[in-house]
Formats: structure tokens, sequence, C-alpha cells
């Protein structure tokens, strides 16, 4: 079936000399495999290797088989050519850094408009904005929304928070935050991308990406933690 979409890269693996497999979370279909030939061949094309950076957000036209094997582009365009993404190295570091996230929490093909929608409008913000020392966090703890285990903020008064339950209680169990670390979560939970990026130290967002890779660890099967985890903890330190 030919499929017209928008699609966001989350991955791309070097397959023999000159080819790609590109892994997209389409807007049409959800999790999408493609496999591009002669992504390196020396001939200009309009499969250029530079569509393929993370999370890119192309325009695609392409042949969806479904059959569980790799799909194939027809038309490739970038729906929308970052302007500071990629030479920024903070932000293309955390770009980085989200991508591998993404490609390990999501696993199932299913069509997901708002996670799609919502990623999108979250890179455009960055790409638009300066102040983003908060963004990867904000955008993890918010991805939990569309996985399913978004934290239950209905008992907030309580001061420690069960990253297994996913929610506040009055007691500090094992598998519990300490007040501090519940504190700083609240915080998080309120924050908003364009909300005053000071409200951490360095520090303190060091803590909280811990609690959440933790917490993601906990509640999705299979889980890794990004290779360029080490590179993001070197840029905001």
């Amino acid at each position: 079936m030919l499929v017209k979409t928008k699609a966001i890269v989350i991955s791309s693996l070097k397959y023999q000399e000159k080819s790609l497999i590109v892994k997209c979370l389409t807007l049409s279909d959800g999790l999408k495999s493609y496999f591009v030939p002669n992504a390196f061949a020396a001939k200009k094309s309009n499969q250029k290797i530079a569509y393929f950076q993370p999370l890119s957000i192309l325009e695609i036209e392409a042949n969806h088989k479904n059959k569980g094997a790799l799909e194939h582009f027809k038309e490739i365009k970038l729906a929308h050519g970052y302007q500071t993404i990629s030479t920024d190295i903070v932000k293309s570091t955390i770009v980085m850094f989200l991508s591998e996230i993404i490609h390990h929490s999501i696993h199932e093909e299913e069509k997901n408009e708002n996670l799609f929608n919502f990623l999108e409008s979250a890179l455009l913000w960055l790409d638009a904005h300066d102040e983003m020392a908060n963004f990867h966090l904000i955008l993890m703890l918010e991805m939990t929304k569309f996985f399913g285990f978004y934290p239950d903020n209905s008992e907030s008064v309580f001061k420690f928070f069960d990253c297994k339950e996913g929610n506040f209680t009055a007691f500090q169990g094992t598998n519990c935050l300490s007040e501090h670390e519940t504190f700083m979560l609240k915080k998080l939970i309120d924050l908003k991308f364009d909300s005053d990026q000071k409200v951490f130290a360095g520090t303190e967002r060091q803590i909280l990406l811990k609690i959440l890779l933790e917490y993601y660890t906990i509640h999705l099967d299979g889980f890794k933690k990004p290779k360029s985890l080490d590179v993001l903890k070197e840029v905001f330190s």
C-alpha cells in the first residue's frame, strides 16, 4: 500500500557498505523500519544520508507491505529543516540521547498520533529556543503519559514516591525515592518546556535523570540505558 505520511527518524543502522536500515515513528502507522539501498553512494539521490539524522522530521511516500519485513521509501523530503539542532552541540547531544530513549521504549507497530504530535511539537520547540537545560527531563516524564506509567499525582501531598507503583505515599518503602528526590520530582511534574530553566542545579538534573532512567527500567521490559548517557552528562556537567 502506498502511504504518504510524516515520520520521525528514531535510528539508522549501516548495512553492508552502502545501505541503511532506518527505524521511524510514522504518523500513519506507528513504528516502521525501512531499507535504504545505496544511501552512501556518490550519486545524489532523494535519500540523502542527511535525512536520517536522529529525530529528523520527514515527509515520506513509502510502500507499506505490512508483512513484518523492511519497507521501502519512494519519496523523502524534510518536513522541517532544523535551524539549530544540527549545529548546537548541546541540542544535538540531547537529540541523540532522546532518540535512544525512544528507540528502547517503543517496540510495537501501532499507530499513536498523540505521541507523534507531541514529539514533533517538542522538537520544534527545542529547535527554536536556547534555554533548554530541563528539556530532556520534561520530555522523558511527559512521554510516560503515552507509555502508560505517568506518575499518579492525586496524592502528591505525601512525601515519598513509589517508583514501582507510580504513586506518592506517606511511608518510604523499598521502592521509594527519598524525601528530597520526591520533592524534586514534584517540581519536575509542574514544569513546562518554557518554565524557568534555573529551577534545578546541575547536580539535581543528574539525580532526576538517574531517577527517570530507573523509572523507565522498572516499567518497560527490555529498556536499556542509552550509550550516549555519558556524553549527555558531560555536556551538562
